[in-house]
């Protein structure tokens, strides 16, 4: 009797191993898909990606990206969206820009970086802006929707590293259009990050390196340290008028020997 109950445990046990062994691929193979799909469907990669030819691969949490895009700014926005996904936890990121980069610090590489910086603020109008550039000077063409508006387009493109000055040829608009979509539209929370991420990346007076970023539900947490009261003001404004956000907890320290080592 003893002996058959040993045997019979020993089939139990076998036969757990068995169940463990094929289900445990199968929940990590669901988990990829998951991953895989979120990454597609969400407003990053449909928006501002779209035309990109990205190929997502998730084994195991660990995410491969390959392909091509057309902006260097591309490859960080990106990964960072995919780097907020649950369940990642690694990006292998192998992007390229496909054709010629534009020279960092060149009036081509500075016009990227002030448009895309405007596309991630609702309360501006980024693709109704046209963005040009000489020797640093960035001078900024369209139709605005009121004063406010030219004059927060302006602040911001001032803001971004590398310009060294403003030119507003803007008009406002006589009959200003519905605002924009994107403030009424629910935002995924990874899409949110990667948003903030570059925005805080681009501007000269904030600190991302210094700055960590999570999303919940479209409420944006900042914690890490400015470099003074004023940094972390203008760090909460400008996530405040991010697509997508709806609130913004700033934790940030403010620790002053960071503007030493600058």
């Amino acid at each position: 009797m003893r002996a058959m109950k040993e045997r019979y445990s020993l089939v139990i046990m076998a036969a757990a191993v068995v169940v463990f062994m094929t289900y445990t691929p199968v929940r990590a193979s669901e988990s990829d898909d998951r991953i895989e799909s979120s990454a597609k469907q969400s407003f990053v990669f449909k928006t501002y990606l779209k035309d990109d030819a990205i190929r997502i691969q998730s084994k195991d949490g660990v995410v491969a990206l390959t392909g091509t895009v057309a902006e260097e700014s591309h490859i960080s926005l990106a990964q960072d969206t995919v780097a907020a996904l649950p369940g990642v936890k690694n990006v292998n990121n192998k992007l390229v820009v496909k054709g010629e980069r534009a020279a960092k610090s060149s009036d081509a590489w500075l016009i990227t970086k002030v448009k895309t910086s405007l596309l991630f603020h609702r309360n501006v109008s980024g693709s109704q802006t046209q963005v040009n550039a000489k020797d640093g000077m960035v001078t900024l063409r369209g139709e605005a929707n009121s004063l406010a508006q030219r004059e927060l387009t302006t602040e911001y493109a001032n803001d971004v590293e590398g310009v060294k000055g403003v030119d507003n040829k803007m008009t406002v608009s006589k009959n200003p259009e519905i605002p924009n979509a994107t403030m009424g539209e629910k935002i995924d929370d990874a899409s949110i990050t990667a948003q903030v991420k570059m925005a805080l990346l681009f501007h000269r007076s904030t600190s991302a390196s210094n700055t960590k970023v999570e999303t919940s539900e479209g409420i944006v947490t900042l914690s890490g340290r400015a470099r003074n009261a004023a940094e972390k003001d203008l760090a909460t404004k400008l996530v405040t008028d991010i697509n997508g956000v709806r609130s913004v907890v700033n934790n940030m320290t403010i620790d002053e020997s960071l503007s030493k080592n600058d």
